[in-house]
């Protein structure tokens, strides 16, 4: 059977005249971040893009305009290390927390004196040289205001060869750090390595005696008989869903809600949804 050629001429027509509009519209200049959205949109549905295409286009323009605020990681979880420690003293807590930089301090958080690499510590072990000072091998730091934009970070990033900047707030005091791996999540989603914690298929996994990992897909009727709970199903069918309506807004990393006497704190959250949780019991 041969392919009919009206039909084949009549398809390139269609994709010729659609790309013809898309072209016409840039030509013209969008007027709006919105109005090129919704040409990008419109390429997704015509089968131009995937959508994992579309997804990594949105999470670009996201950044645009976000600060460095928006997504550091808080100054109460930076794992830092302190000048004068010796490696016995430092080395569980940099084993333990599988990072590969660390800022090192003085007598604060806020008296930073640089940047330690996981990478010349082991070159330090590996020459046998166990009576080193840290102030021989800490790289400079980098430090950026809480109102740094965040696509300006990344290229300064990249054209500087660093991976970690620290953040301070307007008095000069360290607010957060943010990593090159924090910006590039809010671009492609999560990037999971050995290291993070780790969550199974199943929607809600058991971390400790009272403290449980839950995917924000987790069916409200799972939950429910998981924890003999009777949180309603009638406006979502998941506890993401349940969740966006008590915070009302779009958390981010480590903010906390409360549902029918159930805590919640958001793990992970990217700038359209709600990924995974940690409930903890009293």
């Amino acid at each position: 059977m041969t392919d009919d050629p009206s039909s084949s001429s009549l398809s390139r027509n269609q994709d010729k005249s659609w790309l013809d509009r898309v072209l016409h519209a840039f030509s013209g200049e969008p007027k709006s971040r919105d109005d090129l959205l919704d040409i990008i949109k419109d390429a997704a549905e015509n089968k131009l893009l995937d959508q994992e295409a579309l997804s990594i286009i949105e999470g670009a323009l996201d950044v645009s305009s976000l600060q460095a605020r928006e997504i550091m990681i808080p100054r109460t979880q930076i794992v830092a290390v302190k000048v004068e420690d010796k490696p016995k003293e430092f080395l569980p807590k940099i084993m333990e927390s599988g990072h590969s930089r660390f800022p090192v301090v003085g007598d604060s958080i806020d008296d930073v004196k640089g940047i330690l690499l996981a990478k010349d510590l082991l070159r330090m072990m590996l020459e046998g040289n166990n009576d080193f000072s840290l102030e021989d091998i800490i790289r400079p730091a980098n430090i950026v205001p809480e109102s740094k934009r965040v696509n300006v970070l990344l290229r300064e990033f990249r054209e500087q060869r660093y991976h970690m900047a620290l953040v301070i707030d307007e008095y000069g005091g360290i607010s957060g750090l943010i990593t090159i791996e924090d910006i590039l999540e809010e671009i492609v989603g999560e990037i999971e390595d050995e290291t993070d914690e780790e969550v199974s298929d199943e929607y809600i996994k058991k971390v400790s005696e009272t403290d449980y990992v839950i995917k924000a897909l987790t069916p409200i009727d799972d939950f429910n008989d998981y924890f003999e709970a009777g949180l309603s199903d009638e406006d979502f069918d998941t506890i993401g869903g349940i969740l966006m309506q008590s915070f009302g807004h779009l958390p981010k990393r480590n903010e906390t809600t409360e549902v029918d006497g159930f805590t919640f704190r958001v793990l992970y959250a990217d700038n359209r949804q709600i990924h995974l949780v940690r409930l903890t019991l009293d």
